[in-house]
C-alpha cells in the first residue's frame, strides 16, 4: 500500500509539471481535486485529510526493470579543455545550456500549490551520443504543504535533435519518503544497464516528458500541422500528439507575451483522452519560451505559468 501511495503523489505533481504530455494528468489532476477538498476540510474541521490510493502499472512496450539504488550515472563533457569545439546542435537550438524557467502552478481556485523550475543543464556525451541534460525541481507551496509536501527532481538525458529519451530519472521526496528511480532506455533490449540504473524497453522515437517539453519548442509551428510520438511517464507509455492552434496574448507572471497555442491530444493506446483538454503556449521570440501550461477537465482546472526567466 505504501508504495501505491507513493506512485499516485508522484502523479500529483507531474500531473501539474507536464500537464501538457502526460496522459496520467486526467488521474493527477482528480487526485489534486481530492487533496484541495480534503484540505480545506482540514483547514475547516482541523482534521486529517483522506488519502487516496493507486496502483501504478507499466503498459504496452515500456517495460521498466526493478527500480534500481539512488543515484545517477554522471556524463562526461564532450569537448576537453583547450581542443576545438565540434560542430555542436547548441547553436541551432532555441534553449540554451544554463537556461532556467520558474513557474507557479495554479489548480481550480487554489493558487500558487506548487512551484516548478525548468533547467537546461547542459549539452554533453552520454552513452556517446550528444545529448542535453534537462532538469525539473518541484515543490508544494503552503496551505497545501502543511498536508502535501513533496520535493522532487527530474532529469532527462535526450538525444541532440530528435530529443529522444536516453536517461530518465526521478529522485523524489514525498511526505518524508525517498525514492530513487533511473532508468536507461532501451530499442532493443541488448544494451545492459549499469548497476545503479533498470534497463527500460519502449518504441523507437520515445520521448520522457521533459524531452516532450522541449522538443515542441524546436518546431516551427508556421509550417508543420502535426507532430507525434510515444511519451514515457516513468512508469507508462503514452502516445503524444500537438498541433498549432493560433496564436493570442497571454498574461503570467512574468509578464504578456504573444504567444502560440499548441494543443495537445493524449491516447492511452488507440483511446484518446476525450474528456480533457491540454495546451502549450510557447512566446513568439527565437527561444519559443513556454510561458503558460494548462488543462481544462471535467472536475479541475490547471494552469503553469511562467514566473521568471533566466
Amino acid at each position: 500500500m505504501g508504495r501505491h501511495k507513493f506512485a499516485m503523489s508522484r502523479r500529483v505533481i507531474t500531473g501539474i509539471i507536464f500537464v501538457v504530455v502526460l496522459a496520467c494528468a486526467g488521474a493527477a489532476l482528480y487526485r489534486v481535486e481530492k487533496g484541495r477538498a480534503s484540505l480545506r476540510a482540514a483547514m475547516a474541521a482541523d482534521a486529517p485529510p483522506v488519502e487516496g490510493s493507486e496502483r501504478a502499472a507499466s503498459d504496452g512496450v515500456a517495460e521498466p526493470g526493478r527500480r534500481a539504488g539512488a543515484g545517477e550515472k554522471a556524463a562526461k563533457s564532450s569537448v576537453a579543455d583547450g581542443e576545438p569545439r565540434p560542430p555542436s546542435p547548441v547553436d541551432s537550438s532555441p534553449f540554451k545550456p544554463g537556461e532556467v524557467l520558474d513557474f507557479t502552478a495554479n489548480v481550480s481556485k487554489l493558487n500558487n500549490v506548487a512551484t516548478l523550475r525548468l533547467q537546461v543543464a547542459g549539452f554533453r556525451d552520454f552513452l556517446g551520443r550528444p545529448a542535453w541534460h534537462l532538469q525539473a525541481f518541484a515543490h508544494t507551496q503552503n496551505p497545501l504543504r502543511m498536508v502535501f509536501e513533496l520535493d522532487d527532481r527530474f532529469d532527462s538525458y535526450s538525444a541532440a535533435g530528435a530529443l529522444t529519451s536516453l536517461q530518465y530519472e526521478m529522485h523524489l521526496s514525498e511526505r518524508g519518503e525517498k525514492v530513487n528511480s533511473v532508468q536507461r532506455m532501451t530499442v532493443t533490449g541488448r544494451e545492459p544497464a549499469p548497476p545503479d540504473a533498470s534497463q527500460t524497453r519502449v518504441l523507437p522515437g520515445t520521448r520522457d516528458p521533459l524531452g516532450m517539453l522541449q522538443f515542441l519548442r524546436t518546431v516551427d509551428w508556421s509550417k508543420t500541422n502535426e507532430v507525434h510520438g510515444p511519451v514515457y511517464d516513468g512508469h507508462k507509455l503514452y502516445e503524444v500528439r500537438a498541433s498549432p492552434g493560433g496564436s493570442q496574448s497571454v498574461t503570467v507572471g512574468a509578464g504578456t507575451f504573444h504567444a502560440a497555442k499548441i494543443d495537445i491530444r493524449v491516447f492511452n493506446g488507440d483511446t484518446e483522452m476525450k474528456d480533457a483538454k491540454f495546451a502549450l503556449y510557447l512566446d513568439k521570440d527565437a527561444a519559443r519560451t513556454p510561458v503558460l501550461l494548462e488543462a481544462v477537465l471535467p472536475f479541475a482546472e490547471a494552469r503553469v505559468e511562467l514566473t521568471k526567466s533566466h
